[in-house]
């Protein structure tokens, strides 16, 4: 593949949707560290010596593959046991931490100075090569910490019997996930702020919508506010089925989306549907990127290049992750056919 240089104001281009970029930019949520270790040429089990090492590996590996930007999340300072394993469905169960208001009392909560660790950003940034930016936030979003850390069927619960409990642990994450972005906005090497927060499964969203509108989305909003007052677009990562809350995500002032899957929404048919308010990113299968053949690969990525980058405003990529069983060779080609005809 020929080696662009990097130029962020591409990506910007099809964030704010009000000129066609010069070339097609590319958009990953994440990369699991098997494919990156592969991709990288490094052993299976490779693991860093340092935390400058991780970074410029870390830099290197999505500059290397001809992104405009680095996305980064780093977690914030918030305790969680480590998931047991053979739990089955159980499993998340296994890592609650809250679940009385005793609890959310006894529950080490970050100081204000210590949110997360901030000198992670400043690293990865020493790498990035001119032109180059990070997208970047807080990993995990206020969804996936409270069902997280109240446990799915705890939230479940207490939505019923305790739901000021509820909004008294939403609040303190906001007010973490809101702090630590106001300084992540601030930095001159950050482009855009990205939030991830699976909202949803195959066929439905986890919380009602109304639960969404009036537990998670206030906070989005919160977060989407902080980055446009810096300048900076906001991307949305969610994977699942919200057919029912697009239009309050659009509401929120959210820039662009990221996770599609074929079999609930093919990102060609969201583009046609929300296109003109907000940028979708990526939406090529896992399934096909894993299983096709070169020529199929290559044909696959031409259609959904002509279906979904007419005007510009699309980013190339897969419609989740790179994952650990994804043939590197074969992504590849996907953005090959990208460079080549865009």
């Amino acid at each position: 593949m020929k080696k662009r240089q990097p130029d962020f104001e591409q990506f910007l281009k099809i964030l704010r949707r009000q000129s066609k970029p010069d070339h097609l930019p590319f958009y990953e949520h994440l990369a699991s560290q098997a494919f990156s270790n592969r991709r990288m040429g490094l052993p299976p089990d490779h693991k860093p010596a340092s935390p400058r090492e991780y970074w410029k590996t870390y830099v290197d590996f999505w500059i290397g593959l001809g992104f405009d930007c680095v996305p980064i999340e780093i977690p914030p300072n918030l305790f969680l046991p480590a998931a047991e394993h053979g739990q089955g469905g159980h499993a998340s169960e296994s890592r609650v931490v809250i679940r009385n208001r005793e609890d959310f009392q006894r529950y080490p909560w970050p100081a204000e100075d210590n949110l997360l660790p901030f000198e992670g950003f400043e690293i990865a940034a020493s790498f990035l090569p001119p032109g180059a930016k990070l997208v970047a936030g807080v990993c995990m979003g206020p969804f996936e910490w409270v069902s997280n850390m109240l446990g799915v069927m705890g939230l479940s619960y207490l939505l019923m019997d305790d739901p000021e409990l509820v909004t008294m642990v939403l609040d303190r994450i906001r007010q973490i996930h809101t702090a630590a972005l106001r300084r992540i906005a601030a930095l001159d090497f950050v482009g855009a702020l990205r939030q991830g927060d699976d909202l949803g499964f195959r066929t439905a969203t986890f919380l009602s919508p109304d639960d969404l509108r009036k537990y998670v989305f206030p906070t989005y909003r919160e977060m989407v506010g902080i980055a446009h007052a810096a300048g900076k677009p906001f991307i949305l990562h969610s994977c699942g089925q919200l057919g029912a809350v697009y239009e309050d995500l659009i509401a929120c002032g959210i820039d662009a989306k990221h996770s599609f899957e074929e079999a609930i929404l093919p990102v060609e048919q969201f583009k046609t549907q929300y296109g003109q308010r907000i940028t979708p990113l990526g939406g090529l299968d896992v399934d096909m990127i894993c299983r096709a053949s070169p020529d199929d690969l290559r044909a696959y990525a031409r259609r959904k290049i002509e279906a979904c980058f007419a005007d510009g405003y699309w980013a190339m990529g897969t419609g989740n992750s790179l994952t650990d069983y994804m043939p590197v060779e074969n992504y590849l080609i996907i953005l090959e056919e990208a460079a080549r005809l865009a």
